[in-house]
This record gives structure tokens, C-alpha cells and sequence, in this order.
């Protein structure tokens, strides 16, 4: 068994209050899971209004497979939230 998991760092320009953070956040977390089908969620960052920090995993039986698919979960926000900065992403494959 092969997890995979990463932690994205986004920086939200446009966001003025936690209220616009927490629409723009579920927004991605909700598009993501069902583009996807993998754990999202946000982390870190809570209380900070222009800062996300959300952790993302899935599971497989190839590190390949889990690799391109984190990979695939990074391009999707840069392409599909233009106004939402992706400024960190660490990620790591964990064989069980």
C-alpha cells in the first residue's frame, strides 16, 4: 500500500475577511473531492484570512500513481483558481 499526501500553502489575494476565505476555501476543497475522490481538508492557517493551508492524501498501490495524482491536484488549483496563489507545496510517499 502507497499513501500519498501533501500540504499546499495558498495565498488568497483577493480575500478581505475569514467569511471570503472559508467560500473560496470550500469552493476548492469541494471541487478537488469531486474531481478527484481523495481526503482534503484545510490544516493550518485557520484564523488568517489571506493564508490556506490544506492537506490533501490518497492511497494506491503504485507511488507513481500517487505522485501524478498530487501532481495533478496542484495543476488543477493553478488553473482552475487564477486568482488564488499556490506559493508552497510539500509532498511525500509513504510505502506501508
Amino acid at each position: 500500500m502507497v499513501i500519498g499526501v501533501c500540504e499546499i500553502t495558498l495565498h488568497l489575494p483577493d480575500s478581505h475577511s475569514l467569511k471570503e476565505k472559508r467560500q473560496i476555501i470550500k469552493s476548492i476543497i469541494a471541487r478537488i473531492r469531486n474531481q478527484f475522490e481523495i481526503a482534503i481538508a484545510e490544516v493550518d492557517e485557520n484564523d488568517r484570512w489571506q493564508i490556506a493551508v490544506l492537506g490533501v492524501s490518497c492511497v494506491s498501490n503504485s507511488s507513481q500513481v500517487a505522485s501524478e495524482l498530487l501532481e495533478h491536484v496542484r495543476r488543477f488549483i493553478e488553473e482552475t483558481r487564477p486568482d488564488v496563489l499556490l506559493s508552497n507545496m510539500e509532498s511525500e510517499i509513504i510505502h506501508w
